[in-house]
């Protein structure tokens, strides 16, 4: 992923005015702990490094939207998105003590000072339960944007080595959604803002362009939509072997994203885009 690092918990505040100066009005955090383990304690710990982050961001510029990914795999020592239990050579997620755990997160970062959480997992049943937990605490005005629309995809895969959280056994096919079945992405972000998301996205985005002008339109909520890595990944690659202009090119991908009906764009080139769309 040519230009995208991991930021040290010393250089986040300096970062998040970089992106404030250019213009952007949100930032989205995932964090990669220095400890592992089958519990992800580090996700929720009260001073973990997405939570010691938020913090620092918040202390620098208050005034930038700080968004927080909540989801499990990067804290887990298996590196799957939930609690797992081996049935043989097989196993399985947990999905309630899984959301037990996610709600303690999304606390975690509320508490912090998080303007919204954004659970990216795919169990059943988590929002409605983070819902509860941060109303519960008093924390009623933090948002939720669900990934309600998450399909299993091979375009994750550079993302997943920059945040060193492949699974070590089997896939994430069980609890990611079937990309042929669009009837289900709709379910479920159907079932999402029932629970009480304030925000559904959808993931990949080029390759669910359909999907997301049909929850757009269906559903009136904002939308946002998530550009992933291997998607970043095919531009760059594209560029680097002269097939064509890297602003141009992304510059029409991001109109057909809008065009489907995002109302928010997470992409690794939104530094870029917003010095050209000054230009």
């Amino acid at each position: 992923m040519p230009g995208v690092f991991q930021f040290t918990l010393a250089e986040v505040a300096d970062e998040s005015q970089r992106a404030y100066d250019l213009g952007l009005q949100a930032v989205l955090l995932f964090g990669i702990p220095k400890q592992k383990d089958e519990q992800a304690t580090s996700a929720y710990a009260e001073n973990g490094i997405v939570q010691q982050a938020v913090r620092a961001i918040k202390a620098r510029r208050p005034e930038l939207v700080v968004i927080t990914d909540v989801c499990l795999c990067e804290y887990m020592s298996h590196g799957h998105c939930g609690v797992t239990r081996m049935d043989g050579e097989h196993f399985h997620v947990l999905n309630d003590e899984t959301v037990e755990l996610l709600a303690k997160t999304a606390l975690s970062h509320a508490a912090a000072g998080a303007d919204l959480v954004a659970p990216s997992d795919m169990m059943d049943g988590r929002i409605g339960a983070i819902r509860e937990m941060l109303d519960a605490n008093g924390f009623e005005q933090t948002g939720i944007m669900s990934y309600a629309a998450k399909f299993a995809s091979v375009f994750y895969g550079p993302f997943r080595d920059a945040a060193e959280s492949p699974p070590k056994f089997g896939d994430r096919r069980s609890y990611q959604m079937d990309s042929a079945n669009a009837q289900e992405a709709l379910r479920e972000v159907a079932l999402d803002i029932e629970e009480g998301a304030d925000i559904v996205l959808v993931k990949p985005a080029l390759l669910c362009l359909d999907i997301l002008w049909r929850v757009n339109e269906r559903f009136g909520k904002p939308t946002a939509v998530y550009h992933v890595s291997g998607e970043f990944a095919m531009v760059k690659a594209g560029v680097e072997k002269g097939c064509f202009d890297e602003r141009d090119a992304v510059l029409e991908i991001m109109t057909s994203l809008k065009r489907a009906g995002a109302d928010l764009i997470i992409t690794y080139w939104a530094k870029e885009l917003a010095e050209w769309t000054r230009e």
